[in-house]
């Protein structure tokens, strides 16, 4: 690796985030100007390497979650955030739409007291908004740990983009998210 690239990579910042099923997630930050990886995977639980079937059954208390790799010269944390909370409910505790369990919670996991200090400027920025009718219950808690998903799991949405799951579910928040932050959108 050159001392360009190495330089180049000690740049990146990387934000690890659930707000229910990781393909969700995943569909809309890979299409953010900026971001330069995005990974699903597992995070915030007991168990060492878990498997997509053990996190599915709540046993493990992980989240299923995006780790997001970003050039903070080109997109900020603080605009990761906010794009994470404009596609989700991060009113609802361990529940998006019908996915449920502890394992599809809103929670940011943060990767040093920096992120957190912003994360907790945002949560109380949106709250003070009061956009949502209930109050936001999105678990703030130090990354522990990041156990990447299966490969089946990546790039999900765009391999599966015919799936009722990936139409019905996933499409509308893509979407969603192109209409708001079409300024942010990979050119």
């Amino acid at each position: 690796m050159s001392t360009d690239e190495k330089e180049k990579n000690a740049a990146r910042e990387v934000a690890t985030l659930g707000g229910g099923c990781f393909w969700c997630l995943e569909a809309v930050y890979v299409e953010l100007r900026g971001v330069e990886k995005v990974q699903s995977g597992y995070a915030g639980g007991h168990v060492a390497n878990p498997t997509y079937r053990a996190v599915c059954s709540g046993t493990t208390g992980h989240a299923e979650v995006v780790q997001v790799t970003f050039d903070p010269e080109t997109i900020g944390y603080r605009e990761i955030l906010k794009v994470f909370f404009a596609i989700h409910d991060p009113t609802t505790l361990n529940r998006q739409g019908a996915d449920v369990g502890t394992q599809y919670r809103s929670v940011i996991f943060y990767h040093n007291e920096a992120q957190k200090q912003i994360a907790q400027e945002v949560i109380g920025e949106l709250s003070a908004a009061r956009l949502w009718p209930n109050p936001i219950v999105t678990e703030l808690a130090p990354l522990n740990g990041f156990y990447v998903a299966e490969g089946y799991h990546q790039d999900y949405y765009a391999n599966n983009a015919n799936q009722p799951y990936c139409q019905v579910v996933i499409a509308p928040k893509v979407a969603k998210f192109r209409k708001e932050f079409v300024g942010q959108l990979r050119r």
